[in-house]
């Protein structure tokens, strides 16, 4: 059995309120012991495990937490979007095509170009501390393009998602039912043996509710699990639907009414919040207090895309939720690493629990608030992955 102990880890992060009461699960003076790349015990390092241990490692009083769960990304993609950006912050108006720029580049580009760059950004992400990623497809928008997008990002994570409903693509302009027969039929039928989960993208621009939940329906009926972008531009009925159809995870949902609010507290589903589309969008950030007073659970995620939201950086998106959206530094940190796991349906990842993988990361600080204390600078100093050190 191999066997790796952790020492004298100044503040341990468990996700697991049993330790303190609190759901960090905070334990001082900690060390935790990995077996088989499974946590196989968490305590104080006064009662650290002696025998049959094959290698320790020192943590020198650092703050040892769990890998962050990204939950939305979209990182099979071509080119960058940053004249976009630029115009953007200046206040400039800007007609060079948006998600269509992508798009056109996207379905340009080789399947060796777009791994290399998926791969890329996903060590970015991995020495940054995430040790789970979604990733989304989006960028194709036709049966052959959605379905390589997939392939592609099921070679580096298992939580793939189809989202050939994120726009109508440029040929179906006038002609936008045809297109949502499409994913609905020949494009879910080539997409799905890539994807566990599907989305659609219900918002102002974008996909009426009735064409949402005619989509995830289909998904749902291949096997595929739902989960919805909505309510980023504007209230609509997209909260609503994610709610009515069981959805994992309701995305973006930076306009609530108190209807949304009311639905979401007696639902299994979770809201995920992406300061970074906020940040380089210029848009007003939402207030997390409300779902926070409600007990609805939040999750936080990068949004990692060239339009906005090209950061793989989870500890800037915590440091942003803390400055911008009151979120507590402590909330800020389990939403980014449980709140995740929850977004994902998933149990075994998120917190350092016995029997939870071992997705960890050791900082270069005492304790998890430098996280949003020190705003950009990476403090992780090592991250393992299913009890193996990646960084």
């Amino acid at each position: 059995m191999a066997s790796t102990l952790i020492i004298n880890i100044g503040q341990l992060v468990t996700n697991d309120s049993s330790h303190d009461g609190t759901k960090l699960g905070l334990i001082k003076d900690a060390a935790l012991l990995i077996e088989d790349g499974v946590i196989a015990w968490a305590g104080s390092n006064a009662d650290a495990p002696t025998h049959h241990i094959k290698t320790t490692i020192d943590a020198e009083g650092m703050c040892v937490l769990p890998g962050y769960v990204d939950s939305h990304t979209h990182m099979i993609f071509a080119g960058d979007r940053s004249n976009e950006f630029r115009a953007r912050m200046l206040g400039e108006s800007y007609t060079a095509g948006g998600i269509a720029s992508t798009v056109e580049k996207t379905r340009k580009a080789s399947d060796e170009l777009l791994l290399a760059h998926a791969k890329f950004l996903a060590a970015e992400a991995h020495s940054g501390g995430t040790t789970t990623l979604e990733i989304k497809s989006g960028y194709g928008l036709s049966v052959n393009d959605e379905r390589r997008c997939l392939e592609i990002a099921s070679q580096i994570t298992e939580e793939t998602t189809f989202l050939g409903a994120h726009v109508v693509p440029l040929e179906y302009k006038d002609s936008p039912k045809d297109y949502v027969d499409l994913v609905c039929g020949e494009m879910l039928n080539v997409a799905a043996p890539f994807a566990k989960w599907i989305d659609v993208f219900c918002d102002k621009g974008a996909f009426a509710v009735d064409d949402a939940r005619r989509i995830l329906k289909a998904g749902i009926a291949k096997g595929l699990l739902p989960r919805i972008h909505a309510n980023q531009l504007q209230e609509g009925q997209g909260v609503l639907l994610g709610v009515e159809l069981d959805a994992a995870s309701v995305d973006h949902v930076s306009h609530l009414s108190e209807i949304d609010i009311e639905a979401l507290s007696t639902s299994k589903t979770v809201a995920t919040l992406l300061p970074g589309a906020e940040f380089s969008t210029r848009s007003v950030y939402p207030d997390v207090r409300p779902l926070l007073e409600a007990s609805i659970t939040v999750a936080l995620a990068s949004d990692c895309n060239p339009g906005s939201s090209y950061t793989t950086s989870m500890a800037f998106i915590i440091a942003m939720a803390v400055r911008e959206m009151h979120f507590s530094p402590e909330q800020a940190v389990w939403s980014a690493t449980m709140g995740g796991a929850k977004a994902l349906r998933r149990n075994d990842i998120g917190h350092l629990v016995e029997g939870a993988r071992a997705d960890f990361q050791i900082l270069n600080a005492p304790s998890y608030i430098h996280l949003a204390y020190r705003p950009g600078v990476n403090l992780v100093e090592q991250v393992w992955r299913n009890g193996l050190q990646l960084i």
